[in-house]
């Protein structure tokens, strides 16, 4: 389309505009359709020519909504509406109708913005191959961590150095949940209540609270920074209804935070080939760790990389003035291809590292058991663990005081590194031993050292 148009001079804009569809006119589509037509004259200083807002599909017409845009660019015919833009924001999530419609503005010449972190994520390839196929951009700065400059980073930033991990906290709703629970003692039922009240969390917060929304993301960022397409197949996913105010306060006694978790990161499998472990679950992390300090509905990510170092990302990571402003950036990184020509970096999934199974990720844990307080026991759990290869770091012991005058301890035990397997499978031999009444806790333990 740059081919046939005549990119502007200095402090000139184009004559002819770039027309503009948004698709979805919820929280984030009518943040995105008040800032274009609000900020119009700047953001067509920005671009080099002017940015027309040509229609918004939307489900039901008639709806009032406070948007100071002409009522007739309302439409339900989202499919003939990508057919006459140069620019596509897909901003109603979900699979399908998205997915159709994105296939769409392709085949019709338009590059597409997009926040649908479920539709990268399941499909990627299959979009970045048709966006390339027409010569066309796809953008998505705003699926993963809202307004926070993360993708374009990992993408551009950092395309000359060699990403070796990203750990992430990426689902505002969850680190809520988790920051009240270790703030105000909460319990995990009233935390999500609190965060639903605050409009942290929807009325049914599956997506989140199970570790869904943040799977999507960690597919997405591992896609980028390891050169490998990583779908949602491939991510261990484990949300966080399973910790408890009790976990909560035995990360407290350790000098840790319970914090759910994103992390992708380089390995090496039995071969001594390199891979990838892409994996999202809760885990303790001592409080002096830089992502530990990140409260409320805050998102932040920490990359490493072999010359940039360590670098943080952090910010408000959801929202919809958030999210609107990371579409706006790539609306205006895309419309000014549109106008001089050209067009950003695609797909790059040349190293196509294998994805490795979490049974075989190096990790560390903390186990929480309730035993009987007699003499052996300590020598009988350690044995377990040194059945399984499993070196162990530290042991707490604690004695409680029962009804019955039993004598009963709880006994806490960190190791050090150790593939998920050998870990899971002593935990599971532990919860035989007669001595054990309970395995009464169990987290993953990350940023410390091994």
């Amino acid at each position: 389309m740059g081919a046939d148009r005549a990119g502007p001079t200095e402090g000139t804009l184009a004559v002819e505009p770039v027309k503009v569809a948004l698709l979805g006119c919820g929280v984030v589509g009518t943040e995105v359709a008040r800032l274009l037509t609000t900020q119009s004259g700047e953001l067509a200083s920005r671009v080099g020519a002017p940015l027309e807002l040509v229609g918004i599909a939307v489900r039901r017409l008639g709806r009032d909504r406070d948007l100071p845009v002409d009522p007739s660019l309302f439409t339900t015919d989202a499919e003939e509406l990508v057919t006459r833009a140069d620019v596509v924001v897909e901003v109603i999530g979900g699979i399908e109708p998205a997915r159709s419609l994105v296939l769409r503005a392709f085949a019709h010449g338009a590059s597409v913005v997009t926040a649908n972190k479920a539709l990268l994520a399941a499909d990627g390839p299959t979009l970045y191959e048709a966006a390339a196929e027409n010569g066309v951009d796809l953008y998505y700065e705003a699926s993963v961590a809202g307004a926070i400059p993360l993708l374009r980073p990992l993408k551009e930033s950092l395309a000359g150095d060699r990403v070796t991990r990203v750990l992430g906290i990426v689902n505002g709703t969850t680190n809520y949940v988790l920051d009240q629970m270790d703030t105000t003692g909460m319990g995990f039922a009233e935390a999500v209540e609190q965060a639903q009240a605050l409009g942290y969390a929807e009325a049914d917060p599956t997506a989140d609270v199970e570790g869904f929304d943040a799977a999507a993301k960690a597919a997405i960022l591992a896609s980028l920074a390891f050169h490998t397409r990583v779908s949602l197949d491939d991510v261990h996913r484990e949300g966080i209804t399973e910790v408890s105010a009790a976990d909560v306060r035995a990360a407290q006694l350790q000098g840790c935070v319970v914090k759910l978790l994103a992390i992708c990161e380089r390995g090496v499998d039995a071969a001594g080939d390199e891979t990838v472990s892409v994996r999202v679950h809760p885990a303790m992390l001592p409080r002096a760790h830089q992502l530990a300090g990140v409260r409320g509905a805050f998102n932040a990510v920490y990359v490493e990389a072999e010359s940039a170092g360590q670098l943080m990302f952090y910010g408000p990571g959801a929202g919809g003035q958030p999210t609107a402003s990371a579409v706006m950036g790539d609306v205006v990184a895309v419309a000014r291809h549109k106008v001089v020509g050209g067009r950003g970096p695609g797909e790059s999934a040349y190293a196509q590292l294998a994805v490795q199974p979490m049974a075989e990720t190096v990790t560390r844990y903390h186990v929480r058991l309730d035993v009987a307080d007699k003499p052996g026991v300590l020598a009988q759990v350690a044995g377990v663990f040194a059945q399984h290869g499993v070196s162990i770091e530290a042991v707490q012991q604690r004695q409680v005081t029962t009804g019955d005058g039993a004598g009963r301890a709880v006994l806490v035990v960190v190791t050090h590194s150790a593939t998920d397997a050998a870990l899971a499978a002593t935990v599971e031999e532990l919860e035989d031993l007669e001595i054990v009444d309970s395995v009464a806790g169990v987290l993953r333990v990350e940023g410390g050292d091994a």
